[in-house]
Parts: structure tokens; sequence; C-alpha cells
């Protein structure tokens, strides 16, 4: 069996809007993570057609804005990561900490030092910084003025965003990311496009002309860090969710491969091949229009085509499947993406199927299409943790979730696929995207802090963070 490169990236992940907390500290502005209420419905309060982005602390509650206070923090938990051996560290920058409203002449600079003094703490401990430019934090003003990313505004907005926080820290950052999930806005645009009802979601073109829009704003980044620095690696990031055909029939098979278009590699397609593929108008005519119907600007297509990304950094929790042949079949939850139940897997406590060898396909399938570096970015289980009496968490569940995962990558290793590295998701417990809460638990590093506020912030090692420290240790090789 092929052992993980010298050189491959171990560590953990994490992004702004779950942990940083200090929500309006030092001039930062409001963001779209700010204005969504915590809880398991707050997609279904979002996609209200009478949701006006304002905050109400009488009737929800808004954990992002406290986070794990990680804002005041950060030096206690990066000496963690680097005590379990992180060779990187994947964070995002808040945008709304950079340019409060996304839209002034002139960045916050309390904003910069922040971010200064995060990334020269992980070079301390050799982490090397691995940055998503924007994930799922975009600034709030770009939603209720602006109308979010099918506003073709926002291109300039973010490409002004970028070029400061590049100039300002690619000297000392080498990896980057453009946008976090990218394809996630198919089935829930709010988060990475600024779209509810109340502002279009419910018009699929309004979804694609978004995704223009960002590819376009992207390939633009993707120019300006390839001038700044010669060895700079700027991917893309998409969630990947491998797919299966519930059966043979021919019905689901072909199901299958037009949902794998659009979910999994529509939106990779464009940023790495650098054009949109030529199943395009196929995939939008079912919705009432075609690529030519878009706002598709004179020298658009030509910086896609110049500027793709160097590597696909992707997320992987859980596989689908398709049955479009019974009515009656039972669903399952995922990551943003459901399908319908698969009897030969198991699932977590918030229902997502776990599958390694999905992960194997999904590294495979990626690989042979685009022969560009993968970048396993997320990855992980949330779980309802419980602290004993010692303030330990025996999370055995994890490890052995995490174990099957690392064996999957090991095997596309072997299979020839070239995997830049790992970083598990939320490596320190922090508020969960999906349904807003903290006892959805990802970390090896236990954050006392509840679903209703309460808690002390103080951080605790469960036992995966032991075992992890273990596998980074050894390269791979020993994941007992």
């Amino acid at each position: 069996m092929t052992d993980f490169p010298k050189e491959f990236l171990w560590g953990g992940a994490t992004a702004a809007n779950q942990l940083e907390g200090a929500y309006l500290e030092d001039g930062k502005g409001l963001s779209i993570a700010d204005a969504l209420p915590g809880g398991p419905k707050r997609f279904e309060i979002a996609y209200n057609p009478e949701f006006n982005w304002e905050i109400n602390l009488e009737k929800y509650t808004y954990p992002n804005h406290e986070g794990i206070d990680y804002y005041h923090r950060f030096k206690e938990d990066i000496k963690l990561f680097s005590e379990m051996g992180f060779k990187c560290y994947r964070f995002s920058i808040a945008w709304s900490r950079i340019f409060p409203k996304g839209d002034e002449l002139e960045p916050n600079e309390k904003g910069l030092v922040f971010y200064d003094q995060v990334i020269d703490e992980c070079l301390k401990y050799n982490i090397e910084p691995v940055i998503t430019i924007s994930h799922y934090e975009m600034p709030l003003n770009l939603v209720t003025t602006y109308g979010g990313w099918k506003n073709r505004k926002l291109i300039k907005f973010y490409e002004k965003y970028a070029r400061v926080v590049l100039e300002r820290y690619a000297s000392r950052v080498k990896y980057w990311m453009t946008f976090n999930e990218i394809n996630s806005a198919l089935h829930f645009s709010v988060m990475s496009q600024g779209l509810v009802t109340s502002n279009g979601s419910e018009e699929k073109k309004n979804i694609y002309q978004a995704w223009h829009n960002q590819f376009v704003a992207g390939a633009k980044v993707v120019k300006i860090a390839h001038e700044l620095r010669s060895d700079i690696q700027i991917g893309c990031m998409v969630l990947y969710a491998t797919m299966y055909a519930y059966d043979a029939n021919p019905v689901n098979q072909v199901a299958r491969l037009k949902e794998n278009q659009e979910f999994n590699q529509f939106c990779t397609d464009v940023q790495v091949r650098g054009k949109y593929p030529s199943y395009t108008n196929s995939l939008l005519q079912k919705y009432g229009f075609t690529l030519d119907d878009l706002d598709i600007q004179a020298d658009d297509l030509q910086v896609l085509e110049n500027n793709p990304v160097d590597y696909i950094g992707f997320s992987y929790y859980m596989s689908t499947a398709i049955d479009e042949t019974n009515e009656e079949a039972e669903t399952a939850n995922g990551n943003l993406v459901g399908g319908v139940k698969n009897p030969f897997l198991e699932a977590s406590d918030w229902g997502w199927q776990i599958d390694p060898t999905g992960l194997r396909i999904a590294l495979n399938e990626m690989y042979g299409r685009y022969q560009k570096p993968l970048f396993v970015v997320e990855n992980g289980l949330g779980a309802y943790d419980k602290l004993d009496e010692n303030n330990y968490v025996n999370d055995t569940y994890r490890i052995d979730y995490l174990r099957k995962h690392i064996k999957a990558i090991r095997e596309a290793l072997n299979d020839g696929v070239n995997v830049m590295g790992y970083t598990p998701w939320g490596c320190i417990d922090l508020v969960s995207a999906s349904t807003g809460q903290m006892s959805k638990r990802y970390g090896f590093i236990y954050v006392d802090k509840n679903d209703d506020g309460t808690g002390s912030f103080n951080r605790y090692k469960k036992e995966s963070f032991n075992w992890y420290k273990k596998v980074i240790t050894s390269n791979g090789k020993d994941l007992d």
C-alpha cells in the first residue's frame, strides 16, 4: 500500500463565521451569517418569503455572534493545533472584517491586523495557513443593497477585497481557495450567494447568473494571486457528494448522470477547465433558459479560460443515492444535499450516511476527470459529545469515522490519485453551518459552549486529539 507523501498536509479546518465571535468588534460589519438565526430551522426561516435579514434577538438566538470566542483565544487554539502536529490549518477571512459593508473604498486596518496575528501565530509553529477567501460570510450590505451575487457589481467588490488580502498576506501564505462549497447554491443559495426567496432564489436563472459572476470573480483573483507570487497555489472548493443510482434501472442511471453533472461537476468544470462544459445548455434548458440568456460580457469567457485554478479543494461527508422510480422511497439527510436512504450504509446522529468508500470513489472520479491535485479540506463526524466528570470525551465513534476515511485516501493514493492533504472539519468544536448548533460537534477539542449560550468557553482535549496526533506523527501509518 502506498505511503502518504512526505509533504502531505495534515491539519484541520474552520470558518471565521462559525468560531470567531466578536461579530461587531474592531470595526467588523454584519455578515449574512450574523443575520441567520441558530437552530435546525435556520434555513426554513431564511427561505420564508417574509425573511428580510433583520436580526431579532427577542425571537431567535444567534450563536455565530459569539462563536467560540476564537477572536480572543486564537493563540490558545493554534497552540493546541501545534500540539497535535498540524502541518497546515485551513481557516477563512471574514470579508466583513476587511470591508464591513463590502463596498467601501478603503479596508478596515484592524481587521487586517487580526489576520496578520493569526497567520504569524501559525507560522510560529511551522503551520502552513490555508486561507478560504470567502466562506459563507459575505457582508450583509452586499445582499440588502445589491441583491447578492446575481448582481455583477459584486465581481469588483470581491476582486478588491481579495486583492487587499492577497497583497497583504501572499508573501506568508502559499495556499488559498476562492469560494467555499460554491456548488452548494444549487440547493441552498443563501450562504454562498446571498439569495433567498425574497431576492430571487426560486428562479434558477438567478443562481446560474450568480455562479457566472463568481466564476469570473474567482478567475480574476487567480490572476492576481499568480502575479503576486510565482509558487502560490490557489484552488476552487466544492462540496462533493459521491452519487449512486439506487439500482441498475437505466432510468436511475441517467438520473444519476445528470445530477452528478449539475451538482458535482458543473462548477468544477468551469473553474478547472476554464470553460463551460458541453452539457451546459442541456442542463439549463430544463429550467427554461440557455447560457445566452445570462449576462455574460465580452471578455468574461477569456478571463475564465486564462485563469484556471491550481488545485481542487473539496468537502466530503457522505454519499447519496438516487431513485427516480419510487416516489415513496425513504429519504436521507446530508450536507445540504440528501437523496434516498442507502440500505448498505449507517448514518450519523444527524442522518448523514457514512461512506468512506465513497471518498475513494470521489478522489478517483475527480482526478480522472481533471488531473489536478486534490485537497480534502473538509471531512468529519458531527455528533453529540458528552463531557465526563474528568472533562474528557471518549469519542471512539469519531476516531472510527476518521480512520476509515483516511484509509480511503491512502487507497486513492494507491490508485494513483494526487492528494495534497487532509484537513478534517471543525478541528475544534464550533457552530454548525447547517443547523446553527453547538451541540453538533466535530472537533478534536471540546469547547464548553451550549446551544442556549451558556458555558465557560474552556477547551478540553478529546480522545480523538491524541489519536490524530499519532496519525500525523506517523504520517498516516499508525491509524489504530
